[in-house]
């Protein structure tokens, strides 16, 4: 905790480092709440990233954050910097139904494209841009589209799965909020024509983590009960929702609220197993180990802020013949992994980051990797995107609500 103040100084003012030569000049498509955090922060600190312009429908406001943050240029249309050849990439953090359109305009434009989440409105879209020829690498200009699911990039939530057997994992619970002044303000939540809800907003994060805990697809939305806002016309945005779903193997739920207290409770997901035999050569063969696992990683959502893995293991020896408990007792420990390489065990994955580094920053250096053709520590697949976007589709279907709509765009 003692390093908490200097982490979070340094993740929102990061050093400003000089920009090599071929770096990646990025447009953005919208002066979002969530440019600063999820690019403009993130690029001072990477040396092959610069920030060249920035359009949005009220020009001021792209006029206030080119000021606030050094953008050289603010165009007067998204189209201007789609049509700008200095351009390389586009960020698209506007209105969920938006995000196919100029995700496809973008890219037929010759620009790599990071497109905030989830990717689209529903997976009909998906279907459509993840499958487009441009981003085939046999195409002879192959380009970038990433999800900006930023949260799979960071390091504790690898090193979360490091505890976890999906095998013998039967139920995931994960819980995730946002307080009402955060989310309110805009209205894009409770606007159903722009792909609002809470479910597109925060329960997208409780859906990848479930999928990436299961390491499987769930089969069917056994429940979703929903409430939603009044002030919506159409009355198909929800604000708060708990869904319940099978996979192979187990359940998994998500409870999600966009108009929760004032106060931020971190995101949560924990992680049952099944009691499983462990291995003990020093017991005789008519006594037999087995061990019940619970892992719970507090912070899953914006883990550079704060997190916690907390294992649980209870263990159990039995007598074989007649199954009498002979002796039980708990192992319990935390962990953290602020940088790849405290998450050394994770499966493979290179040393990478700086303590400070965001989920944001983590997720742009894959960005750029993937763009100049290098490997990159984690990455976000179209067809992970698709899935993605069909469990969603899913709770909005069990739910009795309409899915998002489909762009009329082609």
């Amino acid at each position: 905790m003692a390093l908490l103040p200097t982490r979070l100084y340094k993740a929102f003012h990061p050093p400003m480092i000089n920009k090599s030569d071929g770096a990646i000049r990025v447009g953005v498509l919208g002066a979002a709440k969530i440019v600063s955090m999820a690019l403009l922060t993130p690029a001072l600190s990477h040396p092959e990233v610069i920030v060249q312009a920035i359009a949005a429908r009220d020009r001021s406001r792209a006029e206030d954050l080119a000021k606030k943050h050094g953008i050289p240029e603010v165009k007067d249309t998204y189209q201007d910097i789609l049509d700008d050849p200095e351009i390389d990439a586009v960020f698209v953090p506007l209105p969920n139904a938006l995000h196919y359109e100029w995700s496809v305009r973008a890219i037929r434009a010759g620009k790599h494209v990071l497109v905030e989440k989830p990717s689209v409105d529903n997976a009909t879209e998906a279907n459509m841009l993840f499958n487009m020829p441009e981003l085939s690498p046999t195409h002879p200009n192959p380009r970038v589209l990433l999800e900006a699911m930023h949260n799979k990039f960071h390091p504790a939530l690898h090193k979360f799965l490091t505890f976890i057997a999906p095998a013998d994992v039967i139920h995931v619970h994960t819980d995730s909020m946002a307080p009402a002044w955060f989310t309110t303000a805009d209205k894009l939540n409770s606007n159903y024509k722009l792909g609002g809800g809470s479910i597109m907003a925060l329960g997208t994060y409780n859906f990848a983590v479930m999928r990436m805990i299961f390491g499987q697809e769930p089969e069917e939305c056994l429940e979703c009960d929903t409430a939603v806002f009044v002030d919506d016309d159409d009355h198909e945005c929800d604000y708060t929702f708990k869904a319940k779903f099978r996979f192979p193997n187990g359940t998994g739920d998500a409870t999600t609220t966009v108009k929760g207290p004032a106060f931020w409770k971190p995101s949560e997901a924990r992680v049952t197993h099944k009691e499983v035999a462990v291995s003990d050569k020093t017991l005789p063969d008519t006594q037999k180990k087995t061990r019940t696992r619970l892992v719970t990683l507090h912070g899953f959502m914006h883990a550079v802020a704060w997190h916690r893995i907390d294992v649980k293991d209870s263990y159990k020896i039995r007598n074989v013949p007649s199954g009498q408990i002979i002796k039980k007792w708990v192992e319990s420990s935390s962990h953290t992994a602020y940088t790849y390489r405290d998450a050394e065990d994770a499966r493979g994955l290179p040393d990478l980051g700086e303590f400070w580094w965001t989920s944001f920053r983590y997720q742009l250096e894959a960005f750029v990797n993937r763009i100049k053709g290098r490997e990159t520590h984690y990455w976000v697949t179209g067809e992970d995107s698709i899935k993605q976007m069909k469990m969603i589709d899913m709770a909005y279907e069990k739910s009795g609500l309409r899915l998002r709509p489909t762009s009329t765009f082609r």
